[in-house]
């Protein structure tokens, strides 16, 4: 099996803090995937002095055997910062060295180098005060695999959430929501619980965009003119897709025990209820790119870089469900 590639993110945060915890915790052992970080490997020493953990760290290049996934040395790509880290300290300079070991991962996993990418958090702000036209992870990773579409999918024990719009200001997304986008995302949705979670025949709900799912049209018209339209479509097309729906109601354990997965409008309609359920155990799933690519469902959590107190379990769960999503596209590979 190929190793999953790590980026820590932005290096000022709790990204580098959670590698080193995870590794420490958990990263060595029989039956551990085989994980190698793509990061500056000065930077992770350092953040491990601070911390008092006692790791090896080992520099590798991609294409050459890291060491067996059963001895407890960190590997590590090793990819110059060039500028000044302190943790809880943001520096715009670092931002071309978090987009660089971002692109190296990415090459690595197209050419086939790697069997998939887990990512730490990043700092949009950060990024884009340093010059560079960055609104997200999600859509960084579209450009770099010359992707049409993607979706992001946050996924836990307890539900999986698709979002039809992501990082919008609230007052742009009725705009951007058309029939079009909603059938597109809503066929990637359906295709990846296919082929990457292996459901035969997913089962779908969708969330409203107004209260009470626009009441008959007295608080707004968008289920009625692009949701509905939207699903009737699909139903058309043979997916097991139903809605548009109340929100408020739509993620209760009677709804959640029958539906594979879940459809919201925006960012903060979906997200509240999967984190309320699952925080620290919720995993970002880009569904549309030609490579595995898993995150942890949380920020820089600049305020506790550096203080040992970031929780690795959202890492933990990235990287498990990495390697079994990783696994399976290696299998269909395989016998196709």
């Amino acid at each position: 099996m190929k190793p999953l590639l790590l980026t820590p993110g932005e290096p000022a945060g709790i990204g580098p803090d959670i590698v080193l915890k995870w590794w420490s915790e958990r990263g060595a052992g029989e039956g551990r995937p085989q994980l190698i970080a793509v990061a500056d490997a000065e930077v992770l020493r350092r953040r491990a002095d601070r911390l008092g953990i006692s790791i090896a760290i080992e520099t590798v290049r991609l294409g050459e055997a890291p060491p067996p996934a059963s001895e407890p040395v960190l590997p590590v790509v090793h990819v110059p910062c060039g500028a000044a880290v302190e943790a809880g300290a943001l520096n715009p300079d670092s931002a071309g060295y978090v987009l660089g070991c971002l692109d190296l991962a990415v090459a690595a996993c197209l050419d086939g180098e790697a069997a998939g990418l887990v990512t730490g958090p990043v700092h949009k702000g950060a990024i884009s005060d340093a010059g560079f036209a960055f609104s997200g992870h999600t859509e960084y990773l579209r450009d770099r695999c010359r992707a049409e579409e993607v979706l992001m999918l946050l996924v836990s024990d307890e539900m999986r959430l698709g979002l039809a719009t992501t990082h919008l200001p609230l007052a742009e997304v009725p705009g951007a929501l058309s029939v079009e986008l909603l059938i597109r995302r809503l066929h990637l949705l359906e295709a990846g619980l296919h082929e990457r979670f292996g459901i035969a025949s997913p089962r779908i709900r969708i969330a409203g965009l107004n209260p009470h799912a626009g009441e008959g049209g007295h608080l707004g018209t968008e289920e009625q003119r692009i949701i509905a339209p939207a699903v009737a479509r699909l139903r058309e097309a043979g997916l097991d897709v139903s809605g548009p729906f109340s929100a408020d109601t739509l993620f209760t354990p009677p709804q959640r025990a029958d539906t594979d997965a879940f459809m919201a409008m925006y960012h903060d309609q979906g997200l509240p209820a999967i984190k309320a359920l699952s925080f620290g155990a919720t995993v970002n799933v880009t569904l549309g790119l030609p490579i595995v690519r898993t995150s942890v469902d949380h920020g820089t959590a600049l305020d506790r870089a550096g203080s040992g107190s970031a929780d690795p379990a959202s890492l933990d769960a990235a990287i498990r469900l990495g390697a079994e999503l990783s696994a399976r596209a290696q299998r269909i590979c395989t016998d196709a």
